[in-house]
């Protein structure tokens, strides 16, 4: 099959690969914290106190499926989403970019509502989809006609 931009056989083939992988190994399964391993909830246990929360988010009971990553992301995002060189809004919002990039659904849901949480207002999510669609207009449109960096950009 030849890899061209309008070959809609490739193009249906990519779009069903995560069913046909889910038909094949099974859907993953959320971990629910009455059926989680003392390991899994420990981390369930943080992840509440520290968002002050009843229960986790679907990301996380499915991420339980891998302990170690489970334990591995909440770490991580403790560890840079909290106060820091950024403020916790701006790295909301700049999540939110990145998973709008991404395609990601989940996260452009979770972390829209996390940079609402936080005060962005609407104003300021319209005008963050707007940067962000433009951002990647420019993007796509640089790596098309092969524009070189400017020597005054370089560092």
């Amino acid at each position: 099959m030849e890899l061209r931009p309008g070959n809609l056989k490739l193009r249906a083939l990519i779009a069903a690969a995560p069913e046909a992988i889910k038909e094949t190994i099974g859907p993953m399964e959320p971990i629910e914290y009455e059926n989680a391993s003392d390991e899994i909830r420990a981390v369930f246990d943080d992840i509440k106190a520290t968002r002050g929360v009843d229960d986790v988010n679907n990301f996380w009971k499915y991420l339980a499926n891998e302990p170690r990553m489970l334990a591995h992301v909440w770490q991580s995002l403790k560890a840079i989403m909290g106060e820091g060189a950024l403020d916790p809004l701006t790295k909301e919002l700049i999540y939110v970019a990145v998973s709008i990039t991404n395609n990601c659904e989940y996260c452009m849901a979770s972390h829209g509502a996390a940079a609402r949480a936080k005060g962005a207002t609407e104003a300021m999510m319209n005008e963050l989809y707007a940067v962000v669609g433009l951002a990647n207009m420019t993007n796509r449109l640089v790596n098309a006609y092969g524009v070189p960096v400017d020597e005054a950009f370089k560092r």
